[in-house]
């Protein structure tokens, strides 16, 4: 039941856009922060999101089974995300460093250490919405 209102509180958000990322942005009012600390209390897994976070923490890339590019994103509530963006579907994200601000849009899956985020790129089987990163200007998928 939770899981249904979270969707049906991220599909009421402003400027949504499938498959880029809109001109006005959708992350900029704090609600995808509302609605990522929700899925986190509710343990919440496959779940739309859009957000906005600081880079606090570069990681390895994972190089098991296809690449990702990873890093710790600290959004404005505090929460923590792991941002895991496909590398052999997707661009990497070139000049990410300590500090910049990133945008995303991608599915949310549950952790202890505050929640993943994955799917930030097309998906070349149609079987999820386009995710994206904004970074500096440029927005990968």
């Amino acid at each position: 039941m939770r899981q249904v209102a979270l969707a049906i509180a991220l599909l009421g958000l402003a400027g949504v856009a499938a498959g880029g990322c809109a001109a006005s942005d959708p992350t900029a009012d704090g609600a995808g922060d509302a609605i990522l600390a929700a899925a986190f209390r509710d343990r919440v897994h496959d779940l739309p999101v859009q957000g906005r976070g600081i880079v606090e923490k570069l990681l390895k890339d994972d190089t098991d089974g296809d690449r990702h590019q990873r890093f710790i994103v600290r959004l404005e509530s505090g929460q923590t995300l792991l941002v895991a963006h496909n590398i052999d579907v997707a661009p990497r994200v070139e000049g990410l460093a300590v500090g910049d601000s990133v945008a995303f849009s991608g599915v949310y899956e549950w952790s202890a250490e505050g929640g993943t985020i994955h799917w930030t790129h097309h998906d070349p089987d149609g079987r999820h919405a386009p995710g994206w990163l904004h970074h500096d200007a440029e927005t990968l998928q």
